[in-house]
């Protein structure tokens, strides 16, 4: 009798296993976008913000995916490093780092957004969460030197931390009519659709390096 209960206990364990694994296996690849107005989706309704329009790209791809909009208008790269840990929950497993946009209007020194997100980075390497760098450019009318230390940030930190960059984040919407809203800043509903129409491919690269990728 003691032998048929070892059985049906060991049966029982191996059964709870397999049921632990398989709701492993079918929870979704966790993704937060981080950044400020652009990626909080200013301006834009219900389902209309790039998180939103990315996580329904994705997943007509056939990948199961989850993608958290922890985009906050108005964030810096200092609100952005102050607000890190708690925004970008255990269990993330990319995180797509867009910020400076801000700084860059505020025209405050390359070196702080470059050391925040030097920082941010440092950070989600040490919690093993996947990073997908988005550059931003800075205006014009800033001057030809500090264009080139802002542009410079992201692809010198993309390189010292070994992650994916995606050069621009409003490639093809800056600068464009009826890509923009009123205010000549944000992306409208067209220009959201077309950035995560350009930059779909890289985040998919970029899914595909995690272990175990959706």
């Amino acid at each position: 009798m003691s032998f048929k209960r070892q059985i049906a206990a060991g049966l029982i364990l191996f059964l709870a296993l397999c049921g632990a694994i398989s709701s492993a296996r079918a929870e979704p690849f966790k993704i937060v976008g981080f950044g400020d107005s652009l990626m909080a989706g200013y301006g834009l309704g219900p389902g209309e913000g790039f998180t939103d329009k990315l996580q329904a790209a994705l997943r007509a791809k056939g990948r199961d995916v989850a993608v958290a909009n922890a985009g906050v208008s108005g964030d810096t790269t200092s609100g952005g490093l102050a607000r890190l840990d708690w925004s970008v929950p255990d269990g993330t497993r990319l995180v797509i780092l867009e910020l400076g946009a801000n700084d860059m209007l505020r025209g405050v020194s390359p070196d702080i957004p470059r050391n925040n997100l030097d920082e941010m980075l440092a950070r989600l390497k040490q919690r093993n969460i996947a990073v997908l760098l988005a550059g931003m450019r800075a205006a014009p009318n800033l001057g030809a030197d500090y264009q080139t230390a802002f542009d410079g940030i992201f692809p010198e930190l993309a390189k010292k931390y070994d992650v994916p960059l995606y050069p621009f984040f409003l490639d093809g919407v800056a600068g464009q009519a009826g890509m923009q809203l009123e205010d000549g800043l944000h992306p409208s509903a067209k220009g959201v659709d077309l950035m995560v129409e350009r930059i779909l491919p890289t985040v998919e690269k970029a899914i595909a390096a995690v272990p175990g990728g959706a």
